[in-house]
């Protein structure tokens, strides 16, 4: 049997034969700001404020938008002033035509604030591939989500997605929340809704510097948790929030976990070593301490990167040398011809990588 290939439209075939993908987009997007050759893109459409300093925006997206299952997560590419900026975030799923995009403003983060407080309706984003690994099991154990701060974004996806198939009237959910302020919390009324009206949806929001104070995720959480060895947990946060998840949550039957910060470990390496890049044929000196990646920058070297989180794999370049040290977990490598992440590795001696 052969496939049948989705036909072009006469616009976009006559585009592609006369004009090069790069001007066929310009021209195609005089008429409509979506049309595209190949580009997945999308315009914001709706603003909605869902907590201090986070926005939610709704995203009408075109036909070569991929949409990442529950969880995942999406680059996410903006023009300011001139210059692309790529960031990652988790996006959910309204209908077919349709995300969310849930911002909070990060100090110093020029695409957060952008998008939180210059961004408006008819605006146009550019995404990528969908990847992550925290995503829907298909069994019918008890889920528990553990969020803090802007983790909160794959954890309402998820949820969204328990709701749409109805699983969420039977399957046990417990959500445990980690904000600043009371104020911080996005979708707090959402979820407390879904606590009143499903009797196995669990919902415990954490305020850590409001009065009185809620204590950081530790071992005596696990009481609000009725059977954590036959269930999925899912965690997202910075890696020290994350850290400690994995420490507690050891007996859990799945775990599945990302980091949207880095939080680096103590370290108090000095001193420099030799990089050498084989590919662009340069021999630099570099401080231990500080990632592969910031250190190359530092030299006007730019590896491609995405996330800076370890998790999307795009700096990943095989180290043919050296010994390395995750800057998240604290686990050294010497092993040679071993891919290496650079945005979360610093060097701990002289290095030979493919770049």
């Amino acid at each position: 049997m052969h496939a049948i290939e989705k036909q072009k439209s006469p616009v976009q075939s006559l585009a592609e034969t006369v004009l090069d993908p790069h001007t066929a987009n310009f021209w195609l997007q005089k008429f409509n700001p979506l049309w595209s050759v190949s580009q997945p893109l999308g315009k914001i459409v709706e603003i909605q404020q869902t907590a201090a300093d986070t926005v939610s925006l709704k995203i009408q997206v075109n036909r070569h938008f991929k949409m990442g299952k529950a969880g995942q997560h999406h680059p996410v590419i903006v023009e300011i002033a001139g210059r692309r900026y790529e960031r990652t975030y988790s996006l959910t799923q309204i209908d077919q035509h349709h995300v969310l995009l849930t911002v909070k403003a990060v100090d110093q983060g020029v695409v957060s604030q952008w998008l939180c407080n210059e961004a408006k309706s008819g605006d146009v984003l550019e995404f990528g591939l969908p990847y992550g690994d925290m995503t829907a099991v298909d069994q019918n154990q008890a889920v528990v989500l553990l969020a803090a701060g802007s983790g909160i974004t794959p954890m309402y996806s998820l949820i969204k997605q328990l709701e749409a198939t109805d699983k969420i009237a039977t399957q046990s959910v417990t959500l445990l929340y980690w904000v600043k302020q009371q104020a911080d919390a996005a979708f707090a009324e959402y979820f407390e809704t879904l606590a009143e009206k499903f009797e196995h949806f669990k919902v415990h929001i954490f305020h850590t510097q409001q009065t009185p104070t809620d204590a950081r995720l530790n071992a005596e959480h696990l009481y609000l948790i009725q059977d954590v060895a036959n269930s999925t947990v899912y965690v997202c946060g910075p890696s020290g929030f994350v850290h400690t998840a994995e420490s507690i949550f050891t007996s859990a039957k799945q775990f599945k976990s990302e980091a949207f910060s880095l939080t680096p470990i103590i370290s108090d390496e000095t001193g420099f070593v030799n990089v050498t890049l084989t590919k662009s044929n340069k021999v630099l000196a570099i401080p231990k301490g500080q990632s592969i990646l910031a250190s190359l920058e530092q030299q006007n070297i730019k590896p491609q990167h995405g996330c800076r989180m370890g998790i999307c794999n795009k700096c990943a370049c095989n180290k043919a040398q050296g010994a390395t040290k995750n800057l998240v977990n604290g686990q050294e490598n010497a092993e040679p011809n071993n891919l290496l992440r650079i945005c979360v590795n610093t060097a701990q001696t002289d290095l030979v990588i493919d770049i």
